[in-house]
Order: C-alpha cells, then structure tokens, then sequence
C-alpha cells in the first residue's frame, strides 16, 4: 500500500466503488476500506439502474469491485475505520483491528443502518417483501393486495403515492390513527381502508410474507407491505470530523458531494433519502471527480508555489 494515500474511501458498496473507479481511472491512489455490510444485502433484485435492471445487488457489487481492481492505483481493504482525524496535509483513519493509513483527502460512503421496529417477522422480511421504495419494488407486486404500514403525515405521503402500483391498498397505522381529517379523508377517496389495530406480526416464508397479523389474531393476506423506517449512521466519523447534518439526519453535501469540512467529501446512502444503486452510483462519481478536482488544485497550487 502507498501512503500517503491521495484519498480514503471508507465505504466500498455503489458510491464507494464509483468514486473508486474514478479515482483509478484518474491514475490516483485510492484505498476502498469496507466492512462487508451493504444494507440492501438480503434484497433479491435490484431495479431502475439500466443494464443491470432485476438483477441481484451483491452480484453487481461483485462486479463493480471486478471492475476497480483493474486499476492498480487503487487499494481494496475489508475492515471498519473507527476513528478519523484530520492532520497536517490530510487524515489519519485507525480501523478496528488497530491499523492506521493516511490520506489526502477523504470520503464517508458509509451508508445507514435501517432500524426495525420490533414487529416479529419484520426484518427477515425487509428488502424482500418489507418495501421501503415503489419506484424501486413496486412493479414488481403491482395491482397485488399491498399494506401501507404508517401514520400521520407519512401514511397520507405514502397512500397517494402507492395507489398508482395497485389499487388493492390497506393502510395499517398499528395504533391510533394521527391522520388529520383532511388527509384521511384523501385516503379514504382513493378507497383504502385504515386498520388501526395494533400489527401483531408478519407471517411470512423466508422472507415473502403471507399475511399481517393483528393484535385480536385476525390476518390480512397480503403480497407486500411498504413501509419506511427510522436509521442511524453506522459509524460517527462525520461527527468526529466535524460535519454538518441536513434536516433529515444525512450527511450534508453540495451537489458534488463536499461536505462543510475541507477536504471531507460524503455519497450514497448516507447523504440522501434517494436510496436507489442509481443514486448512488452517480453520486460516487461526481464525489471521485470533485476529490480529483481539489487533489489537483491543491497539486497546482505547490506547482505554482516552488516556481515562484
């Protein structure tokens, strides 16, 4: 490995390996440091990225990391960075296993972690028939018998929108509704019957559920159920570092992925509620480009500096 490194990609899912294979292609040393844990790992199909369209994520994660190692510019590392600092003309990282590299400049594609409520059957059904995004799974159990499981502001978003897959809609907002008047008056126009009984559990087989089971036993058979739920970061290396948070809890970053910290840029997952491998992917590689932009500014600047 050369070090100092001229960037450090903590994070080796799509915007990872996007900014990487920028990088590599801009003949930059480049470490990918990933610990294996990409949140859409127990998804069956990946949708709305051209070319790869219905096809397992970990199969074209798998051919992404293929298409960096062809660059021998750039390092892929399995490990966690515990801890970043930023030092004079870069960072220091130290990993979990107590290893330190150094690099010029720095980028978080750390994704989130998806928090589950404790609704048995819930997880082992997420990314399988738990849906969070209909742009993502809903042609596929479109005009299906579909469960919206939400309240409030979320549940009116979410019952507009998901209408337009399948008709067939319930809405569960397992407890008390807190829908306004005028929005459970939307909900009911579009013919959704609100259940505000408390979800008991998801009845499934390895992750395709069956049916939602409520509080009193009864069941409602269903193909899917949509729902979004809260997340967390998987590290705090932004805190760490100083970086700002947007409104909804992400990373926040400029259209080209730079963070408030000079020299600390942000994609994927954890920048963004667009969570599509699309959205990721472009956001990578407008991160690796806006890294190699200011590697060669500050490369100029030195230039400039010893000529004069």
């Amino acid at each position: 490995m050369k070090e100092p490194y001229d960037a450090a990609i903590i994070g080796g899912s799509f915007a990872g390996l996007s900014a990487a294979l920028v990088l590599g292609r801009s003949m930059r040393h480049a470490v990918v440091i990933d610990a294996g844990k990409p949140c859409n790992r127990q998804t069956p199909a990946s949708h709305n990225f051209l070319t790869h369209d219905g096809r397992p994520p970990g199969e074209i994660l798998a051919e992404a990391r293929r298409n960096v190692q062809r660059y021998p510019t750039v390092d892929l590392v399995a490990g966690t960075v515990i801890t970043a600092a930023q030092t004079t003309g870069g960072f220091t990282l130290t990993t979990q296993a107590g290893e330190q590299l150094t690099a010029r400049k720095l980028l978080l594609a750390t994704g989130v972690a998806d928090q589950m409520p404790p609704i048995p059957g819930f997880a082992e059904c997420w990314g399988r028939s738990v849906l969070h995004c209909p742009f993502c799974h809903g042609y596929e159990v479109r005009n299906e018998p579909i469960g919206l499981l939400a309240n409030g502001e979320m549940a009116h978003e979410l019952a507009r929108l998901i209408e337009q897959w399948s008709p067939n809609l319930t809405l569960f907002t397992n407890g008390p509704s807190t829908l306004t008047a005028d929005q459970l008056a939307d909900v009911r126009q579009l013919g959704i019957p609100v259940i505000e009984d408390e979800v008991q559990a998801i009845l499934h087989q390895d992750g395709f559920m069956q049916a939602v089971q409520l509080a009193d036993n009864r069941t409602v058979a269903l193909t899917a159920l949509f729902s979004r739920v809260p997340f967390t970061h998987h590290t705090d290396l932004a805190d760490q570092l100083g970086c700002a948070y947007s409104e909804t809890g992400h990373i926040a970053v400029d259209g080209m992925g730079q963070t408030n910290v000079a020299g600390v840029f942000a994609a994927g997952d954890c920048t963004t509620v667009m969570r599509q491998v699309a959205m990721a992917v472009a956001a990578g590689s407008k991160a690796g480009v806006a890294v190699n932009r200011v590697l060669r500014q500050d490369e100029l600047a030195r230039r400039k500096e010893v000529g004069s």
